[in-house]
């Protein structure tokens, strides 16, 4: 309602109640005009009702939402179920158009300046965790394998002669994969052990790109955030050793916004060096669906030559989703979730660490990777060498995600490359081990819970290899706790035991 609206209202209802309905609606306005003035994440997160009536004044200037809109062409935002519409607040256009994924539409003006805000506050986001210099970013409907594919796909244009991407191993299929995918060749670092971590080595990099000849070498693609015992890259040295010979220098930071050590890192690796640009999941930092990633860096300019680069319009549902969440929690309450991130790792580790003594076991000491930790499996190891695939299954039928079991000599084929000592980023570590990883969002109770589940598991597995009995004939469960879970799990242990493989993987 406009100020003549409310005029006529107040022969209809006595104008003091008008005014102050007119002085309410003013404070939403209020929030609204600053976000658009300052572009910039508020400190304080807006309530619900604010959230909407800014998402539906945006969505009534896509020419899909006007009244008398009479449209002929074949992409009019025509939608067939209302509860589809509803699901994405009536935004149908998408972001972008047909040359550039961040060009504004002519008939959707409201989902173009949805983008641009969500650009914005992504921008203001990244400098607040730690990126202070960074020069732009977008949001791309695309989780990271495939942003990264779109990196080195536009830096093909600008290294024509290049064929290989320099790579320090990390055992994860998508970043691989997005090298293969782009069409060109990974030539994989390994690793090189200093005490439990495995770190990168900066000499053997250096060695390959003199080797191959800069001009024939993409681009070095290191990695911040980890499964340990891997620890995040030497960001810093990557990067004078990219600047030094001229080779671009991509990053993928998968979950590395939560982490200030991560972030810090590429602010010094671009401070001291070269770093083009850093891919970040929006899942894994922001709590929001599966779907898209922020490509961002230090060059105003290569990083437009990266949104250009995207063929076509683009889903705005992974940009609608960031900014509703954003404006949900507001840098104030971004901020709280990093602390309480950083607070909820010390507790896990400090858990683990007792736990893994009771067993005779060892919390690695992998100081340099601030997320994710690792505790041996070197007992279980020795009895049996499917023991610890089965304690993996075991935990992940009793509901216990995300935790990564990693035993020895597991052989896997990627792509048609063959990794052995695969998910352990090296091919020989010294000992099975378990990962487990504070991300952000986790609580205490998930922190309780995962333990007292993880020293039941390993009870059992114990009991079973020196019985050498199916994990169902076992009884060493309080039943009069997580009965139902329980229940289930002890008849799938076994069941499981073969694909919880390919699972963890």
């Amino acid at each position: 309602m406009n100020r003549e609206s409310f005029a006529a209202g107040e022969r209809l209802v006595s104008p003091a109640y008008v005014r102050q309905g007119c002085e309410a609606r003013r404070s939403h306005e209020h929030l609204i005009r600053l976000l658009l003035e300052k572009g910039k994440c508020p400190e304080d997160g807006w309530d619900e009702s604010t959230l909407e009536l800014f998402l539906h004044e945006l969505a009534i200037m896509d020419s899909n939402n006007f009244l008398g809109n009479c449209g002929v062409g074949e992409r009019e935002g025509r939608v067939a179920s209302s509860l589809v519409a509803r699901r994405h607040y009536r935004f149908i256009h998408g972001i972008g158009r047909s040359g550039d994924i961040a060009a504004v539409q002519p008939k959707a003006a409201g989902s173009s300046l949805l983008n641009k805000i969500t650009n914005s506050l992504v921008l203001d986001i990244i400098k607040l965790a730690g990126v202070h210099t960074v020069a732009n970013c977008f949001v791309v409907p695309m989780a990271t394998g495939m942003s990264l594919t779109l990196c080195f796909l536009t830096l093909r244009h600008k290294r024509p002669k290049a064929k290989y991407i320099i790579w320090p191993r990390i055992d994860q299929k998508s970043c691989f994969k997005s090298m293969i995918t782009a069409g060109f060749e990974p030539v994989v670092i390994e690793n090189v052990l200093e005490g439990d971590e495995l770190r990168t080595d900066l000499k053997a990099v250096e060695t390959k790109v003199q080797e191959l000849g800069p001009d024939n070498v993409l681009c070095i693609h290191s990695t911040t955030s980890c499964f340990a015992p891997r620890v995040p890259d030497r960001l810093e040295e990557l990067a004078v050793i990219c600047a030094n010979y001229d080779v671009p220098h991509i990053v993928n930071n998968a979950y590395g916004v939560q982490s200030s050590k991560c972030m810090h890192l590429i602010q010094q690796g671009a401070r001291v060096g070269r770093i083009d640009a850093f891919v970040q999941s929006l899942d894994k930092n922001f709590m929001v669906p599966v779907g898209g990633a922020i490509i961002a860096g230090f060059n105003d300019a290569f990083i437009q030559e990266i949104s250009k680069m995207y063929p076509g319009r683009a889903s705005a549902s992974p940009s609608l989703d960031i900014l509703i969440t954003l404006l949900s929690l507001g840098s104030n309450g971004y901020k709280k979730l990093l602390k309480e991130r950083k607070e909820m790792f010390s507790y896990l580790s400090n858990q683990l660490k007792k736990l893994s003594e009771a067993y005779n076991e060892r919390l690695l000491h992998t100081p340099h990777n601030p997320i994710s930790l690792a505790v041996t499996l070197k007992t279980l190891d020795e009895y049996h060498d499917k023991a610890v695939t089965q304690l993996g299954s075991m935990l992940f039928t009793r509901q216990v995600s995300g935790a990564r079991v990693v035993p020895l000599g597991s052989v896997q084929t990627v792509s048609g490359y063959t990794f052995r000592g695969f998910m352990s980023h090296t091919n020989n570590y010294p000992c099975a081990y378990l990962n487990a990883a504070s991300a952000i969002g986790m609580k205490m109770q998930d922190v309780d819970l995962f333990i007292k589940r993880l020293d039941k598991c390993l009870k059992t597995v114990r009991k079973v290899q020196n019985k050498d009995s199916d994990v169902s004939g076992v009884d060493n469960y309080d039943q009069t706790e997580d009965v139902a879970i329980e229940e289930m799990a002890l008849k799938l242990d076994n069941v499981l035991l073969d694909t919880y493989k390919d699972a963890s993987s």
